[in-house]
């Protein structure tokens, strides 16, 4: 599938300010039974290609925009780009330098598993534009770390934030929660180490049993409730000063994921690479989901795009609400209405004021879930859409 002309006017203006840059890095040492993000394993050469391709799928952008893409933020995520050499490494980021141009005060993330992550990996990021790196250890538990079959210990782990945090990296940690026989006590015991080791960010998820996984598939036994992990959380975190900033994020103040916010408060960004997606003032793609398909498409000079769509206005709106909510910012009624019009405010606050009270935090014109509303957001956010 390709742009539409229609697709292709809107995105020269879109392409030509600062924006997002995401890049997908698809490899894993091993497939997690629960994971549905795409990654395959691969060796050395299928890298090496796949990392010619997101050159070939740069450079079509960049005729595009007509220069270079201008990041304000990147992530470079996956899959697991820890799997990459240092060799690699230097190849990918000779790459992204031949095509965009950073922005100053750049945030730059990039995504490590503990199992992979080495000290050589740190130090060429430390002297390239790195500035923040997120683990993901999902717990530090050795029981739990097995059943999930991660490839890693919590050794690895404690090894990994000690080496990080060291660095100077800003560094965030991925925790899973709701996993066979997990108790508060336990989970409390991983969340008060990740923070020994001076970690300043914090995401933690449920496991979730996606479709087209293999425990999606074969569901395992014993998972334990959720909501009252996430409910500990939400308790523990604040009173060691992190802020409840995102759904799922905890950060200490000023040290939230910027590249992330500029999804959640519908920016525009650019994703690049096998399943990448991105959205560009209302076009929203997804590309292709398989490295060989991706990898032909754009050696034959034409974007690796499968899924595209432009959204109707009053869908975009209210998306960019649905997204603001995931935030502890909210939904400011005067930007709101400056980019989306008095019409879908009106809206959007008749949808807010059937909410339940307890749900709803409203200060000086800004509109925010409340504690219970985040633990409650996916039924709160269907009233929206």
């Amino acid at each position: 599938m390709g742009m539409t002309s229609a697709s292709t006017t809107r995105l020269g203006w879109a392409l030509s300010c600062p924006l997002s840059l995401y890049v997908h890095i698809p490899f894993c040492i091993r497939k997690c039974p629960y994971c549905a993000f795409y990654s395959v394993t691969a060796s050395p050469i299928d890298i090496e290609g796949y990392i010619d391709a997101l050159g070939q799928e740069l450079e079509i952008w960049t005729s595009l925009a007509g220069g270079k893409i201008h990041a304000q933020t990147l992530y470079i995520g996956g899959g697991t780009p820890t799997v990459l050499t240092v060799k690699q490494w230097e190849k990918l980021i000779l790459t992204l330098e031949r095509y965009v141009d950073f922005m100053p005060f750049l945030e730059a993330s990039v995504e490590a598993n503990p199992g992979s992550l080495c000290a050589d990996h740190i130090k060429l990021w430390r002297s390239w534009r790195i500035t923040r790196a997120s683990l993901g250890a999902q717990s530090l538990d050795d029981g739990e770390l097995q059943w999930l079959r991660r490839p890693h210990s919590a050794y690895d782990v404690a090894d990994s934030l000690a080496a990080l945090v060291a660095s100077g990296l800003d560094v965030s940690v991925d925790l899973l929660f709701g996993l066979p026989g997990q108790t508060i006590p336990g989970w409390h015991r991983t969340i008060r180490d990740c923070l020994c080791f001076g970690v300043r960010h914090m995401s933690i998820y449920e496991l979730t049993l996606e479709e087209n996984t293999p425990w999606g598939e074969n569901p395992p036994k014993g998972l334990t409730e959720g909501y009252p992990l996430y409910r500990f959380a939400q308790w523990y975190l604040p009173k060691k000063g992190f802020l409840h900033y995102e759904i799922a994020s905890f950060s200490l103040p000023g040290h939230w994921c910027r590249h992330n916010i500029a999804y959640w408060q519908g920016e525009n960004f650019l994703g690049i690479g096998a399943s990448a997606w991105g959205y560009l003032d209302g076009y929203r793609y997804g590309n292709a989901r398989d490295i060989k398909m991706y990898g032909q498409k754009v050696s034959h000079g034409e974007l690796a795009i499968v899924d595209e769509e432009l959204l109707p206005f009053k869908q975009a709106a209210m998306e960019s609400a649905v997204l603001s909510l995931r935030t502890m910012w909210g939904v400011c009624s005067r930007a709101f209405t400056r980019k989306w019009g008095w019409k879908y405010y009106r809206h959007f606050r008749s949808t807010w004021d059937r909410l339940p009270d307890d749900c709803k935090a409203t200060l000086h014109g800004r509109y925010a879930f409340s504690p219970k509303g985040f633990r409650i957001a996916n039924s709160l956010w269907e009233e929206f859409l």
